[in-house]
């Protein structure tokens, strides 16, 4: 049986708000801490090999062992543990660490895999054009859909968040689904020295080539719409059928029309390079008030701990940037495949009418509103039963 909380001592692990407690207060913790910590209580019956944490926390990405070992020591630094009492953590020497402590919740049984998926997936990497490391995913069988990348994701962690395992869930369990992390965030390579629109189109390319795709629907969400538009457009021959959600052709900058307008585009950029990488969510909640509006105080407190885990403050303020410009209109123009576009009726931070607005630019595109208010659809919304509904009936044709 698994819980979302693993209970020891005066602590409790929560992997599905991310977050450490300790006597009922919240303990911070880097996200890299925490995914160590959480993968050495899981499988706490057994020593946890250093090639293991690799691969768990950084993807089998080679960071070094004193990467390893500042994270076990921050995470003994939380529990008010240390190297030479070692009350929770281990060190098992010349093979990894284990954890030691005693957990009070008898409905708990560790896992030998990552921390708590709910989707068999697998994730591997390719190469961009540019030689930056991509991870990617491929869960479900059946016929194949490709989403087009778009930030706050992280393949490992979007099966456990509420944010984003719906998706994963649901269209796995009739496609073939393929995702990966952008670069700049997730386990893809966030050290990224190009970072421009063109460079994301050419990072699909290299995803679904290095999958040997031939023809195959593909499926855009919010930025990563206007991605799915300009490859579709210069590849009319691998795409078969387009779908887009919350989508956009022009950025905050560019359809701005008035100095309202270019100061609420101006203040994504100032809450990112002030509240990203703080302790304090109130900053990052205003991202929440706009994505997610009509989910609950849980759906906010999983959108705060994705967007930490996800990206760094610095590669969240070179995102929103690039967002803000982003211009298709031209490319949309040039869209040959039938296309689907579903856009929430009271979405905040796409308002209704770009939505609409794209549709119309894409030669004899169906538009279908979605009752709701999030940009982000949600589990539990009408509007994600709606848009499961027409993208199983528009892909069958």
């Amino acid at each position: 049986m698994r819980t979302a909380e693993i209970v020891f001592g005066e602590f409790v692990l929560d992997s599905q708000r991310y977050e450490l407690r300790r006597d009922g207060q919240a303990v911070p913790v880097e996200p890299q801490v925490f995914d160590v910590l959480a993968v050495l209580v899981v499988n706490r019956r057994r020593c946890v090999t250093k090639q293991e944490l690799f691969e768990a926390v950084w993807g089998g990405k080679f960071v070094g062992e004193a990467a390893l070992s500042s994270r076990i020591m921050a995470a003994r630094r939380a529990l008010g543990d240390d190297g030479e009492s070692q009350r929770y953590i281990k060190t098992v020497r010349g093979r990894g660490y284990q954890f030691v402590g005693t957990v009070t919740d008898p409905a708990v049984e560790p896992s030998s895999g990552d921390v708590a998926p709910t989707v068999e997936q697998r994730v591997a990497f390719c190469r961009a054009a540019d030689g930056l490391r991509l991870a990617y995913a491929v869960a479900g069988e059946g016929p194949p859909l490709v989403r087009a990348g778009n930030w706050m994701t992280h393949l490992r962690y979007d099966v456990e968040s509420p944010v984003w395992r719906h998706w994963v869930r649901d269209l796995s369990q009739r496609y073939r689904y393929i995702r990966y992390d952008e670069r700049g965030c997730g386990l893809s390579d966030w050290d990224a020295p190009g970072f421009t629109f063109d460079d994301w189109v050419d990072d699909l390319a290299s995803v679904v080539d290095s999958l040997e795709l031939d023809r195959f629907p593909l499926l855009g969400v919010s930025q990563g719409g206007a991605v799915a538009v300009a490859y579709a457009a210069r590849h009319p021959e691998r795409v078969s059928r387009l779908v887009l959600c919350g989508a956009y052709a022009r950025g905050r900058a560019v359809r701005a029309v008035g100095p309202e307008e270019r100061r609420a585009a101006a203040l994504d950029l100032d809450l990112a390079r002030v509240g990203w990488g703080h302790d304090d969510p109130a900053f990052r909640q205003v991202f929440a008030a706009q994505f997610i509006p009509g989910g609950t105080r849980e759906d906010w407190n999983s959108f705060d701990h994705l967007q930490r885990r996800t990206t760094s403050a610095e590669n969240a303020v070179r995102f929103l940037e690039q967002f803000a410009h982003i211009d298709v209109r031209d490319l949309a123009g040039q869209v040959a495949c039938p296309t689907l576009v579903m856009h929430a009726r009271g979405d905040r931070r796409v308002p209704l009418q770009y939505g609409e607005e794209l549709a119309t630019l894409i030669p004899r595109a169906r538009f279908v509103p979605l009752e709701g208010d999030n940009h982000l659809l949600t589990a539990d919304e009408p509007a994600w039963g709606t848009f499961c509904a027409e993208l199983d009936a528009f892909l069958a044709g």
